[in-house]
């Protein structure tokens, strides 16, 4: 016979006698000896990285151009500001339309958008200078290459005058090519643009036009020998019965300021002798008068670069079909009556802010110089296509190419 045995009574077991306690060692002298500054490094360093938000980086920031009094020679010019990466989004939403019933019908179902991008040129802290060093898309930037001859409040007046001549030539450009006739360019204001350098060497203006000691960039005028001036055509008419080194007065307003009387020495125009003139470039203020209500928000967009994305952004809105493809497309480039892309400034800053929107075509303009290219197509790698135009019609044929639809007139202004 076998017989199992089960235990089912509890078990208590005594309780384990304690440890011995551990013994506690002191830390050796030298390791009290590093504490010490380890404690101290470990403060410091968001000490230093907060100084270094704050210090300007024209302590240590600089840059090498020719110098002014030997171009074959350099010097180290302080550089305080960058061009950084600033944005890339669509400019559909900048735009309204106001009442379009019988004259046109903006396509709801429309997908993809155009992005206008942008970039910045912020002054620079000793910081943010130490981490550009390592990002190839942030450029340095002295003052005059920043603001060139002109104070930061003329450039910025200068910069939103640019801005809004792109606007109105492209609604005139848009609205003409989705078939209205009917839009017309009304001759604006004179408003200096630039003063006429004479002689330069390469690096720097050695001879102005006398013009340059009582105008800037930003002036109105408003009258010239006592003629009230509507237009540069007026200004033409004015200086028709004057010569090269005649002097006059003319009637400038500067910002705000009232407006004051000046007197300028007139030049023979450069290259076309014969000719007299002022000695300054005038901005195109012609504005756009269109058959409805049409209004892009500019925000803070400055200059003229975003002339093209403008364009194409209200063709689209006005056409049937996806003028993209239905994907999103980034655009830069200026654009003129004629219908020309100009080239711009910051292109691989702006190649960076497409990369980072994840947009992977980049209508760029064919008229950018070859180094401002190579340094686009480093900033671009394999994420950003980039795709050269030279005119509307050739950006045009480009989104066709990459799936869009042909500009097909979606207006009702027609019998």
């Amino acid at each position: 016979m076998v017989s199992s045995l089960i235990d089912t009574q509890e078990e208590t077991l005594p309780p384990a006698p304690p440890s011995p306690p551990a013994t506690v060692r002191s830390p050796a002298r030298v390791h009290r000896w590093w504490a010490v500054p380890l404690a101290v490094l470990a403060a410091a360093v968001p000490l230093v990285i907060a100084v270094a938000a704050f210090l300007p980086a024209e302590l240590v920031a600089s840059k090498q151009l020719a110098d002014p009094a030997d171009p074959a020679q350099t010097v180290d010019v302080e550089a305080p500001y960058a061009i950084v990466p600033a944005s890339a989004e669509p400019v559909a939403d900048r735009v309204s339309f106001g009442a379009l019933e019988g004259l046109a019908t903006v396509d709801e179902e429309r997908q993809g958008d155009c992005f206008c991008v942008t970039i910045s040129e912020p002054k620079q802290s000793l910081l943010s200078h130490w981490i550009g060093l390592r990002e190839p898309e942030i450029q340095p930037l002295t003052y005059e290459e920043k603001y060139g001859t002109a104070t930061p409040a003329q450039q910025r007046s200068v910069s939103l005058q640019m801005m809004r001549t792109s606007e109105q030539v492209a609604q005139f450009i848009a609205l003409r090519a989705v078939g209205f006739e009917d839009v017309e360019l009304v001759p604006g204001e004179v408003v200096v643009e630039q003063v006429l350098c004479l002689e330069d060497d390469g690096a720097a203006c050695r001879t102005w036009a006398p013009a340059k000691d009582v105008l800037d960039p930003g002036d109105r005028l408003l009258a010239a020998e006592g003629r009230e001036l509507s237009t540069v055509e007026d200004l033409v008419d004015a200086l028709e019965d004057n010569q090269p080194g005649d002097r006059i007065e003319l009637e400038r307003q500067r910002g705000e300021d009232p407006p004051e009387m000046v007197e300028v020495e007139l030049i023979d125009a450069p290259g076309e002798p014969g000719r007299t003139i002022v000695g300054f470039v005038p901005f195109d203020t012609a504005s756009v008068r269109l058959p409805f209500e049409l209004d892009i928000d500019t925000g803070r967009i400055g200059g003229p670069s975003a002339g093209l994305a403008f364009t194409l952004t209200l063709i689209d809105e006005l056409s049937e079909g996806n003028l993209t493809g239905g994907g999103d497309i980034a655009v830069t480039g200026t654009i003129d009556l004629d219908g020309e892309v100009g080239a711009i400034g910051g292109l691989a800053q702006k190649v960076s802010a497409v990369r980072q929107v994840g947009v992977d075509h980049f209508l760029v303009p064919a008229s950018q110089s070859e180094a401002s290219m190579e340094q686009a197509r480093a900033a671009a790698g394999d994420d950003v296509e980039l795709v050269p135009v030279a005119t509307l019609d050739e950006a045009l044929a480009a989104l066709e190419r990459l799936g869009g639809d042909p500009v097909s007139p979606y207006t009702a202004n027609a019998d």
